[in-house]
Order: C-alpha cells, then sequence, then structure tokens
C-alpha cells in the first residue's frame, strides 16, 4: 500500500483491484453493483500525489465487475489535514463535512460500490455514507484493500 500510496506505483492498485474485483463478484452481494465511487481526495492533495489511489484501486475493480466509476458525484471540498496520527474521535471531526454529492440522480436506485484504499477508524467511509445516502433508493456496499487496527 504504501509503494501505491506514496511511491507512485500506479499498476500496484490496478492489480489489487482487478484481483478484489474477481473475488467480489463471485459473492452474490456484489453481482449487482452497477457503479463504484472511490473516495475523494481534495483537488489540491490530488494535484500534488498525481492521483488519487482509491480511483487507481476502483479502476482495477471496474475491470473485473463490469461496472463503471463515477469520480464526478462524491466530491471533498475541503481540504483535510492528515489522519494517519489522529484519534478516533479526531478523525470523525477531520471529515465529518468535507464531502458533498453533486448531480446524482443518476444514482437513484442504483447499486454503488464506495472504495477507499485503507479504512483505520471508518470515519471517512461514514462521511461519504452520510453523504451518498441522501440519494433516493441507492444501495450502497463498501470495499478496501486494507484495515489499520489500532
Amino acid at each position: 500500500m504504501h509503494q501505491l500510496k506514496y511511491k507512485g506505483k500506479k499498476e500496484i492498485g490496478i492489480f489489487l483491484g482487478n484481483l478484489y474485483g474477481k473475488e467480489l463478484v463471485a459473492v452474490p452481494l456484489f453481482k449487482t453493483v452497477e457503479i463504484i465511487i472511490p473516495v475523494p481526495m481534495h483537488p489540491k492533495k490530488e494535484k500534488i500525489r498525481g492521483y488519487n489511489q482509491s480511483e487507481i484501486i476502483a479502476i482495477g475493480l471496474s475491470q473485473t465487475m463490469n461496472a463503471t466509476v463515477d469520480v464526478n458525484t462524491l466530491v471533498k471540498i475541503v481540504k483535510t489535514e492528515t489522519q494517519t496520527k489522529k484519534s478516533r474521535f479526531s478523525r470523525w471531526e477531520n471529515v465529518k463535512e468535507v464531502f458533498e454529492i453533486c448531480n446524482y440522480e443518476h444514482l437513484t436506485n442504483k447499486h454503488v460500490l464506495l472504495v477507499d484504499d485503507v479504512i483505520t477508524t471508518g470515519s471517512t467511509i461514514e462521511s461519504c455514507i452520510l453523504n451518498l445516502s441522501k440519494v433516493p433508493g441507492i444501495k450502497i456496499s463498501v470495499a478496501s484493500i486494507a484495515y489499520a487496527y489500532h
């Protein structure tokens, strides 16, 4: 994950996404996923890094899950500090109002897969889900390559 996230090794994300997608489509729940939404980065941070690692994983997933990647509906509107050294409560405070949903009509009554690279406390995923759950009839599933246990 470190190589993907900080060393520009995007091919690792595609590979992991492909591999994970093959596993997910073998589970009936995930066979109905139509749209994959990576957890967004703030545009300034993405410009510095050059890419969003969750989006790279989502691209790999889409190749084996027959689903489209949507990077325009869920957006990060507030640039936050890094979460790596924050407590559970601090992480939630850091992300609770930083995401926004735009032009979401195409998500109505759809099954979406929300993708993050690493879930630590779940604060980021929870914030994204709270926004996505405003869409009528949406079904939200979550996938992550790693879970950091503290």
